[in-house]
């Protein structure tokens, strides 16, 4: 895989909940990201100072194109009282000129976009960043460092969703604020509307484009992953760039994606 040009083989194809808190293992909420509220911090703490950041989830999905692996993508999540961060770096695996990409999503403790950045380490030296400006996005970007800088406006709320080109755990993140507006927990089970179209409204900064897609609940699965089969939560999401199938744990951590109709499959290592 190379820059833009070079990986678009496979990403052509693809592409306010004020409910606040997640719960990793138990029942999650999402809006905001928080396992825990700052009443609850300084409590636990006995200080008035803000709780040091928490992990919500790490790892790294590989990417895998008909069976062979193509890409690597090395993510965290941390969460406190103020807000949270999901930072994320992409490597190809194959090719001469390698690819190797970061984003680094900033939240407030509303789920609210408070800074989006992402750059092209290699071979190129684009980058862009999203800021909110009053009622809308606005995107500065710019292609190598010696180019202007330009600038492009979204008539997008705040809480409007990132989903980049090549940052799965994005894909997770979008699947929590669904799980949070739409699902609920009854005795340890999970309860979501079952083929119900639930609508959310993201922004594609790598393609500078604005989108909107679906998520739905398509119920229990068992799927194998790396030989072993498990039993896992799908949710399918739909948008202009194709369909995926995404499947979860019963902590809400993603685990596998298939990107339909492209030989495609993305699985957490």
């Amino acid at each position: 895989m190379q820059s833009r040009a070079g990986m678009s083989m496979w990403t052509a194809k693809m592409s306010k909940s004020k409910r606040s808190g997640l719960m990793v293992g138990a029942i999650l909420a999402l809006g905001a990201l928080c396992l825990v509220t700052g009443s609850k911090a300084t409590a636990a703490s006995g200080k008035d100072d803000k709780a040091a950041p928490q992990m919500v989830d790490s790892g790294s999905f590989g990417v895998f194109m008909h069976g062979h692996r193509v890409a690597t993508e090395t993510f965290s999540i941390h969460q406190s009282s103020s807000g949270s961060t999901i930072v994320s770096e992409f490597k190809s695996e194959a090719g001469t000129d390698k690819a190797v990409q970061t984003s680094e999503w900033q939240m407030s403790a509303g789920g609210e976009l408070r800074k989006y950045e992402w750059k092209e380490v290699s071979p190129g030296q684009s980058q862009a960043v999203v800021l909110p400006n009053q009622d809308f996005l606005i995107e500065r970007f710019k292609s190598g460092p010696q180019d202007k800088e330009l600038e492009q406006p979204f008539m997008l709320p705040a809480s409007t969703s990132v989903l980049d080109d090549y940052f799965f755990v994005q894909r997770e993140v979008l699947a929590w604020k669904y799980l949070a507006s739409s699902c609920k927990q009854d005795k340890g089970a999970l309860q979501c509307p079952l083929k119900q179209h639930v609508p959310f409204g993201a922004l594609n900064p790598h393609a500078r484009a604005s989108t909107s897609v679906t998520v739905e609940f398509a119920g229990r699965e068992k799927v194998t992953i790396r030989g072993t089969e498990v039993e896992l939560n799908r949710l399918d999401l739909k948008g202009d760039s194709g369909s995926w199938a995404l499947w979860l744990d019963d902590q809400f951590k993603l685990q596998r994606i298939l990107i339909a109709g492209d030989n495609t499959e993305i699985v957490r290592d």
